[in-house]
This record gives structure tokens, sequence and C-alpha cells, in this order.
């Protein structure tokens, strides 16, 4: 019995002493979270500091429009209506120009198209009399309201006119319905529409006027990073890849440079978005009207489909089977050529872009090496020297050598593209440039190229005799 008294006497005691010491945790738990809600905070505005000048917009867009009410003849005016504009800006205040544009030009249309049409489908209604009257406006209500949802479904007027066809349906229903209970039905439609236009206009005035965010130039820059990003992976593959024993040994992690292609790989979606928002936008600083935004999203197409092959190198640079050191060395030097050169190349394009010029000679001079590296390399492979080695070993290799030569094709359709879009922007002319090089430098260009692919077949053609002996 004693024993059974203290076992239901330590419970709670147990029970207690954990929820005191919950109790006594609770100010370090809160300080714990508050310090981490900080580092957070901090985190995001040192990552986008217009963040912050957009939070401080949003705040000076919504005391503007707020002062419909605190005014008292602006609130005479308007009256409850008044909480429409305040309900705009909420809705409307997008982190670009382009995105506040477009919602808001949605929006304002779509309320005085709608106010029209629910405006006249009351007063078709209410002539046929008080029967006819609420079945006629329930059929008007089911027409609007199926049309403009199959609408929805078409892709172009889904990507730029959906929130307007939304706002169409709600705005229509709402005046239409409130006309049958209701004399006040035009006054109804100028408070609705005149008070979202304000909301709106304040909105697209303090995002234009007050450090502005164009999505355009985001756009423009994401496309030049994402160049950047693949140039950097190429130019260091080559060294990385065919790196000898002892310095895979002690150098095994891999750079970051070499990791962030993955970030190309996901942009399809702010491409898209940024490209519809920009497609909003008025003509500003290097950006003039109607700037050819839609060739943005081909040259990230191209962008993505080289990514592809990089994440697929990647792929033969941290595999275990890396064939043997023999054939590494023999195909050592014009890989890396092809990497390196791409890679150049890459950059020069990048570089391009984002000045704004057409593409330099040196982009096509490393475009031009690379392709002669890849010419260089189908000979090798072409050679005597590989018709007695086993097939497996020179798999991984040759996968390498294979899909190198897939990415010199991507990066000259990457040019190309950049260079149609260079021509379609207008970007300006690189009048500084060194004029074309004579017949006589290219006809040595060419003997240079037959050397080094004796200089590169020579190793191949020993090892081949070292076999036969």
């Amino acid at each position: 019995m004693e024993m059974e008294s203290q076992s239901g006497g330590e419970k709670p005691a147990g029970v207690f002493g954990r929820a005191w010491r919950r109790v006594k945790a609770l100010p370090e738990g809160l300080l714990a979270k508050v310090v981490d809600i900080a580092r957070q905070t901090r985190d995001v505005a040192t990552d986008d500091p217009r963040r912050v000048v957009h939070s401080l917009k949003a705040g000076l867009a919504l005391t503007l429009v707020s002062l419909l009410y605190y005014l008292h003849p602006l609130y005479h005016n308007f009256g409850v209506s008044t909480m429409w504009a305040v309900m705009t800006v909420v809705v409307v205040f997008e982190f670009t120009v382009g995105a506040t544009l477009g919602k808001g030009l949605n929006r304002a249309l779509a309320t005085l198209l709608a106010c029209a049409l629910g405006v006249g489908a009351h007063y078709l209604a209410s002539t046929t009399g008080k029967i006819c009257e609420p079945l006629l406006l329930g059929f008007f209500v089911f027409v609007q309201a199926v049309a403009s949802t199959f609408i929805r479904f078409f892709p172009a007027v889904k990507a730029r006119y959906d929130y307007g066809l939304l706002i169409f349906i709600l705005t229509f229903c709402l005046v239409s319905i409130s006309g049958f209970r209701t004399h006040e039905i035009l006054e109804l439609a100028h408070k609705r529409f005149s008070t979202i236009a304000i909301g709106a206009s304040v909105c697209v005035i303090v995002s234009i006027f007050v450090c502005p965010v164009w999505a355009g130039e985001d756009l423009h820059r994401l496309v030049a990073t994402n160049l950047e990003i693949l140039a950097n992976f190429l130019e260091g593959f080559g060294a990385e890849y065919f790196k000898s024993s002892e310095e895979e040994e002690s150098s095994k992690e891999t750079k970051p440079s070499m990791a962030g292609y993955k970030s190309v790989l996901n942009s399809k979606t702010t491409e898209e978005a940024l490209a519809n928002f920009a497609r909003w936008e008025p003509g500003h600083g290097r950006f003039k009207f109607r700037h050819p935004w839609k060739q943005y999203l081909k040259v990230g197409a191209l962008i993505r489909q080289c990514a592809c092959r990089v994440e697929a190198l990647n792929g033969y640079l941290n595999s275990k089977i890396q064939g043997p050191g023999e054939m590494r060395r023999i195909m050592k030097g014009t890989c890396t050529k092809m990497s390196m050169e791409s890679g150049k190349a890459l950059k020069e394009l990048a570089s391009s872009l984002r000045n704004m010029n057409h593409p330099s000679s040196a982009a096509k001079k490393h475009m031009a090496n690379s392709k002669t590296a890849a010419k260089n390399l189908k000979l090798l492979l072409s050679s005597s020297f590989w018709e007695d080695v086993d097939l497996l070993q020179v798999i991984p290799v040759a996968a390498v050598a294979s899909i190198l030569t897939e990415i010199v094709v991507c990066v000259e359709n990457i040019a190309e593209s950049v260079s149609e879009l260079a021509a379609s922007a207008h970007f300006k002319d690189n009048a500084a440039e060194s004029p074309p090089e004579s017949s006589s430098s290219s006809a040595s260009d060419s003997d240079h190229v037959v050397i080094e692919v004796g200089e590169m077949a020579a190793p191949a053609a020993e090892a081949n005799q070292s076999r036969c002996l």
C-alpha cells in the first residue's frame, strides 16, 4: 500500500516538474525565437533592399487612399464606396511597375465595362415587368459567367487578362443584381468605378515615381546572369574533370561556381512572369516602347537547353567511373579546350547582353575555337586507336566528349538568338572593334588546325603502336 501511494504521488510530482521546467524555459525559448525572427528579417532585407522600399511604398499608397475617408468632402461624395479604393490598393499594388500597371488597368477597365453592361442588363430586364425581370437578370448573369470563365482558358488571355476577367464577373454580378433592389444603380456603378480608378491610379503613380522596380530590367539581368553562371561552370569543368588522382584527393568538394547551374534550370517560371509584366511597362531608360521581350524568352529557353547538358556533365564530374587514365590524357586537351572556349564565348555574350551591345568579335572567335576543337575531337575518335579498346572503358570519356560537342552547338544557337535580340532591340554597335581578319590570317589559322590535329593524333598513334608490339 505504501509503495502504491508513493508511486501515485510520483506521477503528479513528475507532471508538475515537467510543467515547471517548461515555464522556466519559456523566456529562453521566446528570446531564441525573437533572435531567429530578427535574423530572418535581416536576411530578407539584405538579400534585396528593394523589398524594404516596396513596403514603404505600399504604406504610402494606402495612406494616400485613406484620405478619402479622412477628408469630409471626399467622403461625402463617395460614402461607404471609399472602401473599394482601399481594397484596390491592397490587391493591385505589386513589387514591379509592370505587375502593378497590369493589375491596375485590368481592374479599372474590367470594372468600367462590367458597370456599363450591368446597368444595361438592369434596364433591359426592368422593361419586361416584375415577373420576368429576375428571370432575365439570372439569364444575363449565367451567360456572362459561362462566357467569361471559358475565355479564361485561352493561354494568351490567361497570361495577361485573367485578373481582369475575374473582376468583370464580380462587378457585373454586383451591379446587375444590386439594381434589382435599388433604384440608384447609376450612382452605385459610378461610385464603384470612380473609387477603383482612384485606387489604381494611386498605385501606378507611387509605383512609377517612387523608386520604381522595372520587371524588364530584372528580366534583362536574369538572362545575362544565367549566361554567366553556365560560363563559369564550363570554364572550370575541364580542369575539374581531367585533374589527376593527387589533385582529386586534395580537393574533393565541388566549387560553388560548378553548382550554380541549378538555378538556371528553374528560371522558366520567373522569366515568363517577368516578360508578361514587362509588356505592360512604358518605355524607360534603355528599354524603349515595344521592346522585344519575347526574344528574351527564346534566349532563356536555349540557355536552359544548354543547362540540361551542363547537368549531365556534372553527373559525370561526380561519377566514380571516370575511364582509364591513358584515354583521359589523350582527350584532355581537346575536351578542355571545347569547354573553356564555350565558357568564354558565353561570358562574352553575357557581357554584350548586359551592356546592350551587339555580340563582340571575341565571342565569335571563341565559338570558332570551340568548333575547331570539336572537329579535332571527331578526328581523334575516328582514328584507329579505338579499335582494340574495350568499349565499356571508353563510354564515360566518350559520353563527356559527346555532351561537350552538343554544348558547342547550343552555344552557337544562343549566340544567334542574342544577335537577333540585339538587332530587334537596336543595341549599340561595337564600332571600336578591330576589322575582320584577312584571308592570309584565316589560312594560317587553318594551318594551325592541321598541326593541332597532328599533335593530338600523335599520342594515339604511339599508343596504338605500343599495343601492336
